[in-house]
């Protein structure tokens, strides 16, 4: 159950956004820099993406930001119209629809530089046996994050779970986990930005296992959910077309 004073405020933020004459979306979110984030320059690319896709179709957007298990509470019990950046799962499909995509980037494991741990096998080709091979490690993951579908369902795999990227790295840093399952561009920024001196001790396991597309999900517990995905869908379409989307990704960096 959400807490009051959370709930209250998520109230009076919805009631406010929809007091305009344009209709509002509003969709829970999480710091996830260098895709999206509060301090970030407009709060980067994706936030930019979702916003622009929106305004092309004569809505506005509010994004609220939480914890990633938080995010997705809200959005699942239909609190707020939707969550992103999600990645791709049939599961998820019980509970919300997926908006068209939009780029992401490489996911795979992170590593101490002096372990020597390596992919028995290309995971790209044979997936199963590559995990299966590293099942003597103990593997960092976000408390309701989707990784990939194969690596989600390893079952004899030794899966921790912490509350965000940051906790995960600052653990392999201190080998309470061998490998964590993370998108190598947000490790690269939160070492450049907050621990650079880990840069000497921690390395992306190549290959990457996939790239992401990323994703809207709008929870089937809104009102008008099917409406805010046409409105979305759209917009996207045309930034694709003309151009925007591949200036606001270079803006930022990508």
């Amino acid at each position: 159950m959400i807490k009051p004073l959370l709930s209250i405020a998520l109230f009076l933020w919805i009631s406010f956004s929809h007091a305009s004459d344009r209709p509002t979306i509003v969709l829970s979110s999480l710091n996830w820099a260098p895709y999206i984030g509060q301090d970030m320059p407009e709060k980067g690319y994706v936030y930019e993406i979702v916003k622009e896709a929106f305004a092309r179709s004569g809505a506005n957007v509010d994004v609220l930001f939480f914890p990633w298990a938080r995010a997705l509470h809200v959005a699942r019990h239909g609190h707020v119209d939707g969550l992103f950046p999600e990645y791709y799962d049939k599961a998820r499909e019980k509970e919300f629809v997926f908006s068209d995509p939009f780029p992401g980037g490489p996911v795979g494991f992170y590593k101490r530089r002096d372990r020597d741990i390596k992919f028995s096998v290309d995971p790209r080709t044979n997936l199963s046996k590559a995990l299966r091979d590293l099942k003597e490690y103990r593997f960092g993951v976000v408390r309701g994050y989707i990784n990939t579908k194969e690596f989600d369902e390893a079952d004899y795999l030794k899966k921790e779970e912490s509350i965000s990227d940051n906790v995960n790295l600052k653990r392999l840093y201190k080998d309470r986990v061998q490998l964590i399952f993370i998108d190598k561009y947000v490790a690269q920024y939160i070492i450049a930005t907050r621990y650079p001196w880990y840069s000497l001790e921690l390395e992306f396991m190549s290959p990457a296992l996939e790239v992401k597309k990323l994703y809207i999900v709008f929870s089937t517990k809104a009102e008008d959910y099917q409406k805010k995905l046409a409105l979305f869908n759209a917009g996207l379409k045309q930034i694709k077309e003309d151009g925007l989307m591949e200036e606001l990704m270079s803006k930022h960096g990508f």
